[in-house]
C-alpha cells in the first residue's frame, strides 16, 4: 500500500497545530514554568484548538461542540418504553461532543456550548494540555460513565453503535517511565472490569507530540479489548489525529447508525387528559 502523501499531509497539518500552540506560548509565556502564563486559559486554548481542527475535516453533518448530555427517561424510537424504569440523568461537563445535528435535535445551545440527548452523540473527547499520570483513571472512568448514558436502540430494538471515546493531550509528563504504554495499560486494567462492555472502554489515549494508544475494533468478537501502543517517530505526528478521525468516522458510518431512531426528546404527563374533545372534520378518502 502507498498512502504516503496522505500521511505527509496529516503530519504537516498536525505540525501546524503544534506550531499554532507554540505561538500562543510565545505571546503569553509563563515566567516560572513551561507553557502559557494563565493555566486556565492555556487549557481552554488547547481544547479550542483541537475542536477547530476537527471541524475542518469532519462531514458538515457533524458538529464539534462542548457541553452536556441529558438522558431523559421517556419513550424513544417508534414507541419504546425501555427507559420506563429509569430516572432522568445527565453527564458532567464534556470538553468535546461530536454530534450529528443533521439527524438529531438539541435541547439548548449557546454558541458551541450545548445540552443534547444521547442518540446523536458520535464521539466524546476529554482534552488535557498535559496528560498527567493521575488523569488516566479519573478521565477514563468519567468517559465510561458517559458512554453508559449513551446506550440507545433503533426502531427495530437493535442496539446502535456507541460513541467513540478518547483522551487527548498535547504533551505528557511521564516521570522517566521506561514504557509509558505498559504503565497506562495497567491503569486501564485497574479501571475496567468484566462487567463493562467493549464500547464503554476508551478507544484512544494519546499525547500528540509523543505517543498514541489505540483500541482496534474486532469484526465479530467483542468479548475482549486489545490496545496497541505507538511511540511517534520523526514525521509521525499524524498518528494521533488520524486515530481520532478513524474512531469518529467509524461510528458515524457504522451500519447501525444508518437506521435513524427518534430520540427521547419530549415528555407528557401520563395521567393528563384533554380538557375538551373538539370534534372531527370529515375528509374525502381520495385526497
Amino acid at each position: 500500500m502507498d498512502g504516503k502523501r496522505i500521511q505527509a499531509y496529516w503530519s504537516n497539518e498536525m505540525q501546524a497545530l503544534l506550531d499554532t500552540y507554540t505561538q500562543f506560548e510565545t505571546l503569553l509565556p509563563a515566567t516560572k514554568k513551561q507553557g502559557a502564563s494563565h493555566a486556565g486559559e492555556d487549557g481552554r486554548y488547547v481544547e479550542t484548538l483541537i475542536r477547530e481542527y476537527l471541524k475542518k475535516y469532519l462531514p458538515k453533518d457533524l458538529e464539534v461542540l462542548t457541553g452536556f448530555i441529558v438522558r431523559p427517561a421517556v419513550k424513544t424510537g417508534l414507541n419504546s418504553k425501555k427507559r420506563k424504569s429509569e430516572k432522568d440523568q445527565h453527564s458532567t461537563q464534556l470538553d468535546i461532543i461530536v454530534y450529528d445535528t443533521a439527524s438529531y435535535p438539541v435541547f439548548q445551545r449557546f454558541g458551541d456550548s450545548v445540552i443534547v440527548p444521547p442518540e446523536g452523540v458520535i464521539a466524546i473527547i476529554s482534552v488535557k494540555k498535559n496528560l498527567h499520570e493521575t488523569d488516566i483513571c479519573s478521565e477514563t472512568q468519567a468517559l465510561k460513565r458517559t458512554a453508559k448514558l449513551c446506550k440507545c436502540f433503533d426502531n427495530s430494538d437493535n442496539e446502535i453503535r456507541s460513541p467513540f471515546l478518547a483522551l487527548v493531550s498535547m504533551d505528557s509528563f511521564e516521570k522517566k517511565r521506561t514504557n509509558i504504554g505498559n504503565w497506562i495499560f495497567g491503569k486501564l486494567q485497574e479501571t475496567y472490569s468484566t462487567q463493562d462492555t467493549f464500547d464503554e472502554l476508551v478507544g484512544y489515549i494519546g499525547a500528540i507530540k509523543k505517543w498514541s494508544i489505540f483500541k482496534p475494533r474486532p469484526k465479530k468478537d467483542k468479548s475482549k479489548a486489545e490496545y496497541i501502543f505507538f511511540q511517534h517517530q520523526q514525521e509521525e505526528t499524524h498518528l494521533g489525529f488520524q486515530f481520532l478521525l478513524t474512531g469518529i468516522l467509524s461510528v458515524f458510518y457504522d451500519p447501525t447508525r444508518n437506521r435513524v431512531s427518534r430520540p427521547g426528546f419530549t415528555s407528557f404527563p401520563s395521567n393528563r387528559q384533554c380538557d375538551i374533545k373538539l370534534g372531527s372534520i370529515e375528509l374525502t378518502s381520495d385526497h
